[in-house]
């Protein structure tokens, strides 16, 4: 599919979609102002609860008319860590005396809310929804196809896009190794499925037969372009609007993106149990030393959720899942509907020069 027949499908003006930011920055704000000007905004709404993922979806509808989508993650098994949350527990009872907050306490299982969420998103009808972490049934994907939603996987390998083709999904996200966040493994091993971005949309589009949008560190309309020759449909980028006013983005967490010079994010499990992309930090680097200690996702991210809230009151970057990819250094901070313009007249420029 040619990146023009995926924008006539979604009807979008343009092959940039925002990555859907689930955990504070995504906001319907950001979403909507990245769809009015003419992008496919999205809303990550995994950590919402029911009754707000539908409020979320509902500000959206009411700031944009524009196609719009929304992401959630499959639940999957719980990943690899430590059994036991004691020695964690002596790491961040410290940093939360430092913060002044109440002594961490180990963290219990919860059940997975995934089916309420997913029949509150059903609901909604998105134009577009996206799964990350695993794979939906084919059951689902045919609920939400049967609505006029257009369903896309997440992949980090060709064989990741290869499982996702077969349960019936119209598109793939290619996450590249450069992408910031999580990792959205879900069929290999995390260290070989770190496949760069442009490589790993190659293989995808040789090895399916489906639209591949490309993710992992795009930061600029040429990073875009070269992503659309080399067989992408559109191009996700998350980290190139954390900076835009509309994103919900903390005090220090803004200021860590955009006071980066050079590329100094790291793959991490420290705040979450699960391998992510972000800037480096005291956080990062203290856990780096303490591999073995990490609870399985998503048990440590609910045990650093107290610390990560409370640093982000108290603008204390250090303790913050700085979540980024590798462009980094490059972001901008302007409005989003700027940012878009900004891209697309890169983007043109660039495709251009390459037809000379």
């Amino acid at each position: 599919m040619s990146y023009q027949a995926l924008l006539n499908r979604l009807q979008i003006q343009y092959p940039i979609f925002l990555a859907p930011m689930a955990g504070g920055p995504s906001t319907p704000e950001l979403a909507a102002a990245v769809s009015n000007a003419g992008g496919l905004g999205a809303i990550g709404v995994e950590y919402l609860s029911v009754d707000q993922t539908r409020e979320a979806i509902r500000r959206t509808r009411e700031l944009t008319d524009k196609p719009i989508h929304v992401n959630l993650f499959v639940p999957a098994s719980q990943s690899t860590g430590a059994s036991d949350a004691d020695a964690m527990l002596r790491i961040l009872e410290p940093i939360h005396r430092d913060l002044g907050i109440a002594p961490p306490v180990s963290p219990l299982p919860s059940p997975s809310a995934f089916e309420e969420r997913f029949a509150a998103v059903l609901e909604a009808r998105p134009e577009v929804f996206s799964s990350t972490f695993g794979m939906l049934s084919p059951e689902h994907v045919k609920s939400l196809q049967v609505c006029g939603t257009f369903v896309i996987g997440t992949a980090t390998t060709a064989h990741e896009g290869k499982l996702l083709e077969a349960t019936g999904v119209d598109g793939i996200v290619a996450q590249g190794s450069e992408a910031g966040g999580h990792r959205g493994t879900f069929a290999s091993s995390f260290e070989s499925s770190m496949v760069p971005r442009l490589k790993l949309v190659r293989e995808i589009v040789s090895q399916t037969g489906l639209p591949v949008i490309a993710s992992g560190g795009l930061m600029t309309g040429s990073d875009i372009s070269h992503a659309l020759e080399s067989g992408a449909c559109a191009a996700q980028l998350g980290t190139a609007f954390l900076a835009c006013p509309e994103a919900g983005t903390s005090k220090p967490y803004r200021e860590a993106l955009l006071s980066a010079t050079t590329n100094t994010t790291v793959i991490t499990r420290a705040f979450s149990g699960r391998p992510a992309r972000g800037l480096a930090n005291r956080f990062s680097e203290l856990l780096a030393m303490h591999e073995e200690i990490i609870l399985p996702f998503p048990l440590q991210n609910t045990l650093t959720r107290a610390m990560r809230k409370s640093a982000g009151e108290q603008n204390r970057a250090e303790f913050l899942s700085l979540w980024a990819g590798t462009g980094v250094a490059k972001a901008r901070s302007m409005p989003a509907s700027e940012l878009v313009r900004v891209l697309v007249e890169e983007m043109n420029a660039d495709l251009q020069n390459r037809k000379r």
